[in-house]
């Protein structure tokens, strides 16, 4: 009941926004599966258009843009791919503290001028309320450039946006959350194509072993795999495959965190 309340909520929002030609920030994650899914329908509606733009570069797992197709298609929206070298900035090339910051000014000052090029004033993402709570230096440069967060300004938790998804059947609203690949390194540490390379690649494999949500955090020579501790026992059972696999692509020492998948393990000192 309270799913559809909160959609009915959301397209009276959104309705706004689609009374002209919109631009969406889209990942193919639940927040803006949601929001593209709304959107699509307002703009029918109201007989203007919503354009779905995906990045893509070094950043972000590929498996991402295959989703990001797939769930656009379902939507009814047109889906334009962008390609960004984000490790041709080199204010990101050391992994600073506020690299999220940093990246997203690029990233949506690029979407800015894609829009603006097409007469398009509009421009919205997925930032959630429970964003607004943990450290996502990212949302001040969103808020800087005037890029609109629907689910922020109405308020709505990510547990709410994944009941709307439910609701609406959205194909991924079961899907866990795909951080860039720059968090499963420490701050400080340059990021390397090649290293990204190998960590994604660890991942999917993991993801093909039948783990969804896991994350591949490297310290130097130690991985830190990260896994929800109810997987524990399955995780363990298949050590042997997930050890000669970590090896082969180059990782020496292969630890499971016994406090679990957690999202911002990465943060933890910046609160000491």
């Amino acid at each position: 009941m309270e799913a559809s309340v909160n959609l009915q909520t959301l397209r009276a929002h959104l309705r706004q926004y689609t009374k002209q030609d919109c631009v969406l920030a889209f990942s193919g994650g639940i927040d803006s599966s949601l929001l593209l899914r709304v959107l699509a329908d307002c703009a029918r509606e109201q007989g203007s258009a919503v354009h779905a733009v995906t990045f893509i570069g070094s950043l972000h797992p590929k498996a991402d843009l295959t989703i990001a197709r797939r769930v656009a298609a379902e939507s009814g929206a047109p889906l334009t791919e962008l390609t960004m070298d984000e490790l041709s900035n080199e204010a990101l090339l050391n992994n600073p503290v506020n690299r999220c910051y940093i990246c997203k000014r690029y990233l949506f000052e690029t979407l800015q001028r894609w829009a603006a090029e097409r007469g398009i004033q509009t421009v919205l993402e997925g930032t959630n309320e429970d964003d607004l709570h943990v450290y996502r230096p990212g949302v001040a440069a969103v808020r800087e450039l005037g890029i609109h967060s629907p689910l922020a300004e109405l308020g709505f938790t990510k547990q709410q946006v994944r009941d709307m998804a439910r609701e609406l059947d959205i194909s991924v609203a079961e899907r866990p959350s795909s951080p860039c690949m720059a968090t499963r390194l420490p701050y400080g540490t340059r990021l390397e194509a090649d290293v990204l390379r190998r960590i994604e690649d660890g991942e999917s494999f993991l993801h093909a072993l039948g783990f969804a949500a896991v994350r591949l955090r490297l310290h130097q020579d130690v991985v830190r795999l990260e896994v929800p501790p109810a997987d524990f026992p399955r995780f363990l059972a298949q050590r042997e495959a997930v050890i000669e696999r970590l090896h082969a692509l180059g990782f020496v020492y292969i630890t499971l965190d016994l406090e679990g998948l957690r999202s911002g393990s990465m943060d933890l000192y910046l609160n000491q």
